[in-house]
């Protein structure tokens, strides 16, 4: 029986937890629940699971996972607020299920510094089916890890087809149902940018070896390609919760969370390279990932206010990526990555976002 904190229970990424915890009593016990703002249905959760353990807001969520035992905490908080929260699960020595990248790309060399060897567990499906595969070898077999993008709605258009595009034509994602942000961050790839930093950072992997490729069925949701030239790929249906129940049992598998592909059925995956004119998001994140520091809380902070601009007609869709360029071209990192310097980096990315897209 393994006792679970969730984080962000009202998302996407909590309730499809709470959905394999309820239908797997022997395995799970609900001992805490934390929320941002959605006081009502988190008290409507806790009363379903009989739970007494109840927060609101990020402080009182770091707070929760000190206070109450656990063996797992799923930390599902959008954004880089839950980065306290990522750090007191670690420091607390609990397993760490990760659905919040934002806290690892931003904290950097802070986090892996805290996490003792295995204790953060990749959520996000990419993360999880490379942690997957790379089961398969050791450490020194590992050629490159390759991950997988669906490509979202503007998939096959050069840049020059993007200037008009529309923010509901950026919410409309082919595969996955997600909130404005990590839909239209996937619509300009610049997801796929944080899924990159993010490998890097959970696998130890350099950059360079580290590969994107559109897949737009979203079916086989990374690979890892080894030495003797074999690639392992993990391949399901589009359903987080089976990597949720991963990080929350890893490395056991939970039955029945998820459907298996359907053998019978005539069916083919493609695979097409990445346009980086169209979508320069990616390789912007490599160097923002090499250069670390504070570059990665400055990337995914202009990144925030430039989503939002779009959204209120104050950007266009190629704007987006356009400022975050111009906010890293300006920023000027410091020596030392503190807790404070990131938090200073974000408000300062943020002013001069703001500040490019007034003067747009």
């Amino acid at each position: 029986m393994r006792r679970v904190i969730v984080l962000g229970s009202t998302g996407s990424i909590g309730t499809q937890a709470l959905d394999v915890i309820r239908a797997n009593p022997r395995r799970f016990e609900l001992v805490g629940l934390a929320a941002g703002t959605n006081a009502e249905l988190m008290a409507q959760q806790a009363a379903d699971f009989h739970v007494e353990h109840t927060a609101l807001g990020a402080s009182d969520a770091e707070q929760l996972v000190r206070d109450v035992e656990a063996d797992v905490v799923l930390n599902a908080i959008t954004g880089s607020i839950g980065l306290g929260a990522t750090l007191a699960t670690l420091k607390a020595g609990r397993t760490l299920a990760l659905a919040n990248k934002e806290s690892l790309i931003v904290g950097g060399e802070l986090v892996r510094a805290a996490a003792a060897d295995g204790q953060i567990v990749p959520v996000d499906s990419e993360h999880s089916a490379i942690a997957q595969a790379l089961r398969a070898g050791v450490d020194a077999e590992v050629r490159r890890l390759v991950v997988t993008a669906s490509g979202g709605p503007f998939r096959g258009r050069g840049r020059a087809e993007l200037g008009d595009v529309t923010p509901a034509q950026a919410l409309a994602h082919p595969t996955w149902d997600m909130g404005r942000m990590v839909t239209t961050n996937s619509a300009t790839l610049v997801n796929k940018g944080l899924e990159v930093i993010e490998a890097h950072l959970l696998f130890d992997v350099a950059y360079d070896d580290i590969e994107v490729v559109v897949h737009p069925q979203s079916i086989v949701h990374s690979m890892v390609e080894f030495v003797d030239g074999s690639t392992i790929a993990q391949a399901s249906p589009p359903d987080m919760r089976l990597p949720i129940s991963l990080g929350l049992d890893w490395p056991h598998r939970v039955g029945g969370v998820g459907q298996p592909l359907d053998w019978r059925a005539a069916t083919s995956w493609t695979f097409e390279p990445l346009d980086d004119e169209a979508f320069p998001a990616v390789l912007l994140a490599k160097a923002v990932g090499r250069a670390g520091k504070t570059f990665p809380a400055v990337y995914n902070a202009a990144n925030e206010q430039a989503v939002n601009a779009f959204h209120e007609g104050r950007l266009t869709f190629l704007g987006i990526v356009d400022t975050i360029s111009r906010v890293i071209d300006a920023h000027d990192a410091g020596d030392v990555l503190t807790v404070d310097s990131l938090a200073e980096a974000e408000r300062w990315a943020r002013e001069k976002a703001d500040a490019l897209i007034a003067s747009a």
